[in-house]
């Protein structure tokens, strides 16, 4: 197998360089260990790689073939180097990275491309959740690091969160909606006697934040929050959404902001990540996330007071 990858090598040299002299040049070899090299494999493998009956050897078919399908095994050995000597510095293999469905993902993808830049030999996989859903896929083992969890991380040792900052919400019906031109404001009583639109993660049997739906109340469950904004922009049912998902169509009269009574129109928001398997690629997507701007100014509303 040794002798294999030399010869690849050889053929590799000696195609981009031209001649023996320059690819042993290249390769700090003398032209004679490189021929002698590539006659060896020829004669164990009783095949002909390079033709020497002219005045330079040149490429046999078979030899065409070894370059061209040797080059693919050289990158991939190249490859495996280098991921082996990211691992062995701390670098993850892969990591998994949950994301909030409040969160908006294109915040991250100036992220992304600077971390594949840097770091391409560690594999990105993102995975989306709702709610409780977020740090279930944590603390279940799904990722490794959640963007955007809601409510309280979870007490259990070996986990470590941040809070991120505050996301604005608002309860937002379409102009047709009845409760769009009832007074201000709404009481849990009055909001009751209509349908509401929540989210649920699939994987989880926590409803979304803010969903409004009481108890009793009639809802439709959907899936995330784009599909939410779709149905409340119909009329189809009220409920809260994130002030930055909601916040044009309140501009442009598609949606109408209502007030409620007794509600802290702002939730806190949390980067979590496993300790036991938080390397340097995690630290380094944490470190970015909590330095981003725009990710502050998302999560820039004013923490709730105590007990309002």
């Amino acid at each position: 197998m040794r002798a294999l990858l030399d010869v690849l090598i050889i053929l590799d040299a000696l195609d981009k360089e031209g001649s023996f002299a320059a690819a042993a040049s290249r390769l700090y070899k003398t032209p004679s260990a490189l021929s002698y090299t590539v006659h060896k494999l020829e004669s164990d493998l009783n095949i002909q790689v390079l033709d020497r009956s002219g005045h330079r050897a040149r490429f046999t078919p078979t030899g065409t073939m070894l370059l061209n399908k040797g080059r693919e095994v050289l990158q991939t050995v190249r490859d495996l180097e280098k991921q082996a000597v990211k691992l062995h510095l701390g670098w993850e293999n892969e990591l998994a990275i949950g994301v909030d469905d409040t969160f908006p993902f294109t915040l991250l993808f100036p992220h992304i491309e600077a971390f594949l830049q840097l770091h391409e030999m560690t594999r990105l996989k993102f995975i989306n959740g709702v709610l409780g859903g977020s740090w279930e896929s944590l603390t279940q083992g799904r990722v490794d690091l959640v963007i955007g969890a809601m409510r309280t991380p979870p007490p259990l040792s070996g986990f470590s969160f941040t809070l991120l900052g505050h996301l604005a919400s608002v309860f937002a019906v379409a102009p047709h909606h009845p409760l769009a031109q009832a007074q201000e404001p709404l009481s849990r009583r009055l909001i009751k006697r209509y349908r509401a639109v929540a989210v649920a993660d699939p994987a989880s049997t926590h409803l979304s934040f803010a969903s409004g739906v009481l108890e009793d109340q009639d809802a439709v469950t959907v899936f995330d929050f784009k599909a939410k904004l779709e149905l409340q922009l119909r009329g189809i049912g009220c409920g809260w959404l994130p002030r930055y998902l909601a916040q044009q169509h309140l501009d442009s009269g598609a949606l109408v902001e209502k007030e409620v009574a007794s509600h802290v129109s702002y939730e806190p928001v949390w980067i979590g990540w496993n300790e036991q398997t938080s390397g340097l690629a995690c630290a380094w997507w944490r470190e970015q996330i909590l330095s981003n701007s725009e990710i502050t100014a998302l999560y820039s509303a004013p923490a709730p007071h105590d007990g309002g």
